[in-house]
């Protein structure tokens, strides 16, 4: 799942975020010591397109901004980009990756 949060700043310049999730995860709530990846209450921010691999590569590559939750989504990550191994989080053993640019 793949969807792109556009936003403008105070100087109408624009932003974006894309934020794409495995399926499977849409609904759960990963806790992990002090870390909680609620992806149950913020189904909203991940839920939007279903895509295939090849399409979540080329939203990640055109992005500025990201938050790629899950083993399939951060493999699309890391064929969009240079993904520094350390960049990576797990919770639960589910990977996590946020970038931001802006």
């Amino acid at each position: 799942m793949a969807k792109v949060h556009e936003r403008k700043d105070r100087h109408g310049n624009v932003w974006n975020v894309t934020a794409m999730c495995d399926h499977a995860l849409l609904g759960k709530v990963l806790k992990e010591g002090e870390v909680t990846l609620d992806l149950k209450s913020y189904r909203n921010f991940y839920e939007g397109k279903k895509v295939s691999a090849a399409e979540a590569v080329q939203l990640l590559k055109d992005a500025r901004n990201v938050n790629v939750v899950g083993p399939k989504s951060v493999a699309c990550a890391k064929k969009a980009f240079p993904v520094d191994e350390r960049q990576i989080k797990f919770i639960q053993g589910v990977p996590h990756i946020q970038v931001y640019y802006v």
